[in-house]
């Protein structure tokens, strides 16, 4: 059973280590997975949907066979907020809403970089 995706940017199920903060927190968590537009985590503590956040992302890039760490710093906002399954934590959606553009091709390009060759249909 399939579905097709409805999202504009490819998305991976992957593990990145990322930092959200605001006003009132500072949250060091990876995420679930990731695209050019959105990230989705889990967290220890409740945020409030439309919550404004500052995001970090530490992404692993590999060029000539050298794996360099590229910082990515945006803006985002929180869309959806779920208590995760028989724990204290939460899943959080984050839209990204200001990415330089030089920060979006880093992540197109991690995420590229996983998905492989695109195959034809």
């Amino acid at each position: 059973m399939s579905s097709k995706e409805r999202r504009r940017s490819p998305r991976i199920d992957h593990n990145i280590p990322l930092k959200i903060s605001s006003e009132d927190f500072d949250i060091v968590t990876e995420s679930k997975n990731l695209s050019c537009s959105g990230a989705y985590c889990t967290v220890a503590q409740y945020v409030e949907p439309m919550t404004k956040l500052k995001i970090q992302l530490l992404l692993p890039l590999r060029r000539n066979n050298k794996i360099s760490t590229k910082k990515v710093s945006c803006l985002g906002v929180v869309v959806r907020t779920e208590p995760y399954p028989e724990q204290k934590n939460f899943n959080v959606a984050i839209y990204f809403n200001e990415v330089h553009d030089r920060d979006k091709k880093i992540i197109a390009e991690y995420i590229a970089t996983l998905l492989g060759p695109k195959t034809s249909n």
